[in-house]
């Protein structure tokens, strides 16, 4: 067998290398992970703490709005910490878990959106059958 170079980090080129450039996206990236997370935990909550939207589809939209906070918390935290330090690498196991992350959360996400999408098909096609389905 030949000799083998393993690979222990990746680096990460980035965006752009001008530091300005990048503070200016650090604020931008902030601010949508910001307005991503607020809007979606308070759709969660809306729909919990609302005793008139215990319909399937409200329960749907909740587990939506989790998977969408969990699935933007996998990357935006270490794009932001690149986007601030000098050092912009990632370790192997690190990239394998965020890409093991992304993969189970859009999976969850894809499974959860057919399950709505036949919701909806129910409530839509044979609304006496939803009706009873849901007592």
């Amino acid at each position: 067998m030949g000799h083998r170079i393993n690979v222990t980090e990746f680096v990460l080129l980035g965006l752009t290398q001008d530091p300005s450039a990048q503070t200016a996206l650090f604020v931008m990236f902030l601010l949508i992970y910001t307005v991503t997370i607020v809007g979606n935990v308070l759709s969660m909550v809306t729909v919990l703490a609302s005793p008139s939207l215990g319909s399937p589809m409200y329960f749907f939209l909740a587990n939506l709005s989790l998977l969408d906070a969990v699935y933007s918390t996998v990357f935006s935290p270490k794009l932001l910490t690149d986007l601030l330090t000098g050092r912009k690498t990632i370790s192997f196991p690190a990239c394998m878990g965020q890409l093991f992350s992304e993969h189970l959360f859009a999976g969850a996400e894809i499974f959860l959106l057919v399950a709505m999408a036949y919701d909806r098909y129910v409530a839509i096609c044979k609304p006496l059958h939803y009706l009873a389905s849901i007592w």
